[in-house]
């Protein structure tokens, strides 16, 4: 859910070419550059009213900075007159920075001038919710982390949670310093089924919630425009502008820990679904239909595959509470109830991550989460068990690892709240 910002309230259009809105008034670039400086709201107010080739130039820039106005055309599609036209107020507002011409590209005509995103523009917040802490970040427009805090869930009813989220950001506000004059927006992150557009968490059932007006909550409490996600999608979005996604037509996102999360990346676009939910393979029913699944359907891959459903398999085998520590303790030695529980979870994941590749064909599944430090125990049987049941030319579809911290998935809570800005 965003939260409207205010800006300056000046009464001139601005000349012709300009991307700017109306409020906004100035008599020349060095002028508009003066105005801008510091003046966040200004530059918030100048990216959301951007046309749609404003806002692709703007998402190319800052993805793939430092950057050429020809490659920017040529990633576009836009002409070089329209990328120019596009950049300017980017520039004179202190968004994107444009270097003098330091090489030619082999072509004829003027030297090569690459542009790029000014990373101390704009500053995002991104907020991690788990059921037993929530973890915050701050960082500049490429997620890069500036400053982080983290507070204890004492419970993980709406209200606590929204305390705690309020005062790590005020925490955070503290250690930026005047930078706080930076920031743009928020974004948090919880996992479950998460309504981006109204900023309900629909249903959580990690956190024990449904529909939960988190959006509106946060939106009452924080000065800043907010976004509301889906973790998973979430960390999804910031592999897609940041990380291994970036330049990949398509890939997926698996995660394993307390939970089995995915997320679909597909012809240059994070799939929400029509209704929120896309690639949740976690939930489908591959599993043994006596297993019960926090969500309260039978036979999901999380009631087999998750932290909390393989402690409970080595628990059962041996006749007294495990933690999954000890169990990775016991899998490594050899135990055969906790090597048989990791096993079957391997097995019914690579199950699951061919049905995925075979109905979205990516190029590509990014395995993360907390589960991946372990994943030695499950490399081998997932793999077997994605190429026995992915059809023909998806068996092709790299399966690579890719451990993220809890801040790691902060940063993507952020990279969430920029897309929102740019789109």
């Amino acid at each position: 859910m965003r939260r409207t910002v205010s800006t300056s309230q000046r009464d001139t259009s601005p000349p012709e070419g300009a991307c700017l809105p109306a409020r906004i008034r100035y008599d020349s670039r060095h002028e508009l550059k003066d105005l801008m400086d510091h003046d966040t709201a200004a530059r918030t107010t100048l990216i959301r009213s951007a046309s749609d080739a404003g806002s692709r130039v703007f998402e190319t820039i800052l993805t793939r900075s430092p950057i050429s106005r020809i490659d920017i055309a040529r990633e576009t599609g836009l002409s070089q007159a329209a990328v120019t036209k596009a950049v300017a107020p980017l520039v004179a507002a202190g968004l994107v920075n444009t270097p003098p011409a330091s090489h030619r590209d082999g072509t004829p005509g003027r030297p090569v001038s690459p542009v790029s995103i000014v990373l101390e523009s704009m500053v995002m917040i991104g907020v991690k919710v788990n059921v037993d802490e929530v973890i915050a970040v701050a960082t500049d427009l490429a997620t890069t982390i500036l400053a982080s805090e983290r507070r204890a869930l004492r419970a993980e009813d709406p209200h606590t949670v929204l305390d705690a989220i309020v005062d790590v950001v005020a925490a955070l506000e503290v250690k930026l310093g005047s930078s706080v004059s930076a920031v743009a927006g928020i974004g948090v992150s919880v996992s479950g089924d998460v309504d981006t557009a109204t900023g309900i968490v629909r249903e959580s059932n990690i956190m024990g919630w449904a529909d939960v007006p988190l959006g509106d909550l946060l939106a009452r409490r924080l000065p800043w425009p907010v976004t509301l996600e889906n973790d998973v999608h979430a960390l999804t979005i910031g592999e897609h502008w940041f990380g291994v996604g970036l330049g990949t037509a398509s890939f997926a996102m698996v995660t394993i820990g307390r939970g089995i999360g995915s997320g679909l990346h597909l012809n240059g676009q994070v799939v929400s679904g029509a209704f929120g939910v896309a690639g949740e393979i976690g939930h489908l029913p591959l599993a043994d239909s006596a297993l019960v699944c926090p969500c309260g359907r039978r036979g999901c891959v999380e009631a087999a595959a998750s932290t909390p459903a393989i402690e409970a398999a080595v628990s059962a085998a041996l006749g007294r509470p495990v933690t999954i520590t000890e169990a990775v303790e016991l899998a490594h030695a050899g135990e055969p109830g906790a090597d048989a529980a990791f096993r079957e979870a391997a097995r019914l994941i690579g199950t699951a991550i061919a049905a995925l590749v075979n109905l979205t064909g990516p190029e590509v599944v990014i395995i993360g989460g907390e589960g991946v430090s372990n994943f030695d125990l499950f490399e081998k049987t997932l793999r077997d068990a994605f190429e026995a049941h992915a059809f023909g030319a998806a068996v092709r579809c790299r399966i690579v690892t890719r451990p993220h911290t809890f801040e790691d998935w902060a940063r993507g809570a952020a990279a969430a709240a920029i897309q929102s800005l740019v789109r």
